[in-house]
């Protein structure tokens, strides 16, 4: 199963019952840590939920196939009925899977540095190729701690700080201890692997889709074929930012998102 925290302490001045629910999934290799410097502002108007998916961070990893149905199952387990959803890279994908599959669920959706397909394909020459991809896939499979570092460097270039972004996510990586090989594993084949374009022209909710100028992993021209697919989907590309825009500078980030956000918070504000 995977582990959810709540959070509820926006100002006191503020209705409870007009709350909206806010639901933040993490990508690869990460735990719900990666949130931390944006959380105080989404507090002021949100209820949220961080989950750590199965086997990161604090979750446990039950028994199943370890593929993007497992994790949606798991995340809808412990998240509220209806939320407003934010995924970065992985939990992007889960959170987009979600929304297509479950929209019930889903009043908006936020893909932060994700894609329908992380692998080029036929079709669609946004993602990596999939050599590169496999290539870390073998990786992880041989040296888990050492994909995932390199993973994290990865993440991290590109960035106009790239060194202290690095620091940041060592530290967040190790505060929980590395994940369980088995999520390292399966996440990875989700990556390789997983193609949900065809859900996304079936999303109705209101989407804003980010992506990062200097992204080495879901390159910024991703937003190209996610224009094609989701015509009536918000895009922005931000100038000198990578993989991780939320960790490099949370205060652009959150500048991003305000607008998209202004619709669910309280009415109250």
């Amino acid at each position: 199963m995977a582990l959810s925290l709540y959070y509820d302490t926006f100002p006191a001045n503020h209705n409870p019952e007009s709350a909206v629910d806010l639901v933040l999934l993490h990508g690869w290799g990460m735990s719900s840590l990666v949130w931390d410097e944006i959380m105080p502002e989404l507090l002021e108007h949100f209820r949220v939920t961080v989950i750590d998916l199965p086997g990161f961070g604090r979750s446990p990893i039950p028994g199943g196939d370890y593929d993007l149905d497992y994790l949606s199952k798991h995340v809808l387990n412990v998240a509220p009925k209806q939320a407003v959803w934010m995924g970065w890279s992985l939990g992007g994908m889960v959170a987009m899977s979600i929304a297509g599959s479950h929209p019930e669920r889903v009043k908006g959706l936020i893909s932060v540095t994700g894609t329908p397909s992380f692998i080029t394909r036929d079709g669609w020459p946004y993602g990596m190729p999939a050599e590169e991809m496999e290539g870390f896939s073998t990786l992880v499979k041989e040296d888990s701690d050492g994909s995932l570092i390199r993973f994290l460097a990865l993440q991290a270039k590109g960035s106009e700080k790239q060194r202290e972004d690095i620091r940041k996510l060592k530290e967040m990586v190790y505060f929980h201890g590395i994940p369980a090989p088995q999520a390292l594993r399966g996440g990875m084949d989700i990556l390789c692997t997983a193609d949900i374009r065809a859900m996304l022209p079936d999303i109705r909710c209101s989407c804003l889709f980010i992506y990062g100028e200097n992204d080495q992993i879901v390159a910024a021209n991703t937003a190209e074929g996610v224009r094609a697919l989701m015509p009536g989907a918000t895009i922005s590309t931000m100038k000198g930012l990578s993989h991780i825009p939320f960790i490099t500078d949370p205060d652009a980030f959150l500048k991003e998102i305000q607008e998209f956000l202004c619709e669910y918070r309280p009415r109250s504000e």
